[in-house]
């Protein structure tokens, strides 16, 4: 049996030639892999249909942008340094909001987000991120967004480290609803 991960790796085609050959090898065999890949994708399908349809929110991978990409998607993206706020919109026919957010994060272990909004304030906790690109990637709840007027969001990281938190990162979204014409 081969863990979850590596199945996953090899279907993302983020193994080595030799590893890949290797698990490809296997799932011809073990028919209790090839299910559980299966039970993986699914749940993976039902994720996506999810942030699709502006359900959830989340970090995500630039892997994962990619093959939205690749999918035929269309992706609205915005990219923001740290302190910098951004005007933003989503089209009618947008299927994806994704920010790029800018932040130091070597030596970082833990990152939180709050999001501060009309709505609330939500946190989200160890959530993942790119170290090496100093990079957060958050896909939005589109549907929702399409449903805001005018609104503004603040969005902070925060290093934790054993109880204690450092900022790492402050954003703010101004967004727009998209122009009606003839309205």
């Amino acid at each position: 049996m081969r863990p979850d991960a590596t199945l996953l790796a090899w279907w993302l085609d983020e193994l080595d030639e030799e590893e890949a050959n290797d698990v490809e090898a296997h799932l011809f065999e073990c028919e209790e892999c090839g299910a559980r890949l299966r039970e993986l994708l699914e749940l993976g399908a039902g994720v996506k249909r999810a942030l699709l349809e502006g359900h959830v929110a989340g970090a995500v991978s630039g892997k994962f942008i990619n093959r939205l990409r690749e999918d035929g998607l269309n992706i609205r993206e915005y990219r923001v340094a740290s302190g910098d706020s951004v005007a933003c919109t989503v089209a009618p026919d947008d299927d994806v909001v994704v920010s790029y957010l800018q932040a130091p994060l070597a030596g970082v272990r833990q990152l939180d987000a709050v999001f501060d909004d009309h709505t609330g304030t939500h946190r989200a906790t160890h959530i993942p991120f790119n170290a090496a690109a100093n990079e957060v990637t958050f896909i939005a709840p589109t549907a929702l967004l399409k449903t805001w007027g005018v609104a503004q969001q603040r969005v902070r990281l925060l290093a934790v480290t054993q109880g204690a938190e450092r900022v790492v990162g402050e954003y703010t979204f101004r967004h727009s609803p998209w122009p009606q014409h003839g309205a």
